[in-house]
């Protein structure tokens, strides 16, 4: 049966975060569904950090600028998850076409789920797919089979290695 946890019973993350004097951070589930979002004036890379751990695994940290600053590239290292940032600048109106009718806070929330939905968007080929071969190869967790995907690593080693009982990272 599919999963959204990790062994350690966390979910897999892709989290948008938008930096400045109000920073905010906004988490979508592999499926795509927002988890949670918040915000906090003079927030640094300490409450950035609790508010991912605390609330799963990022395998994705994304922005909704081309250039990542120093906050969003250091989470990313942190974290050992992939930078996504987009090709260009996401415009206000994108922001909020992007948002697909959820509800959050301030503006710098929904920025930051527009990095998220972003990004979420960018993989979502490759994420159906892990999906539609977890279930076909009866691979138990899908959410990890999506996680290792967006690593970078194959899904046809990923399930075989499962299926041989190898430890998969992560």
């Amino acid at each position: 049966m599919p999963t959204d946890r990790s062994a350690e019973g966390k979910r897999y993350l892709i989290a948008g975060i938008d930096t400045g004097k109000t920073a905010a951070i906004a988490c979508l589930d592999l499926n795509g569904h927002m988890v949670y979002s918040a915000a906090e004036r003079f927030a640094g890379l300490e409450w950035f950090t609790s508010k991912l751990s605390s609330t799963g695994i990022p395998v994705i940290i994304a922005t909704d600028k081309t250039r990542a600053d120093t906050t969003i590239s250091k989470l990313a290292a942190i974290f050992d998850s992939v930078l996504f940032t987009p090709n260009s600048d996401i415009s206000v109106r994108k922001k909020n076409e992007i948002r697909s009718g959820e509800s959050v806070e301030s503006i710098h929330e929904r920025d930051a789920l527009a990095a998220a939905r972003f990004a979420y968007n960018a993989y979502r080929n490759k994420l159906d797919q892990a999906e539609r071969l977890a279930k076909r190869n009866n691979f138990g967790d899908s959410d990890k089979l999506k996680a290792m995907v967006i690593l970078k690593y194959s899904i046809h080693d990923v399930i075989t290695d499962a299926k041989r009982g190898r430890r998969l990272v992560r």
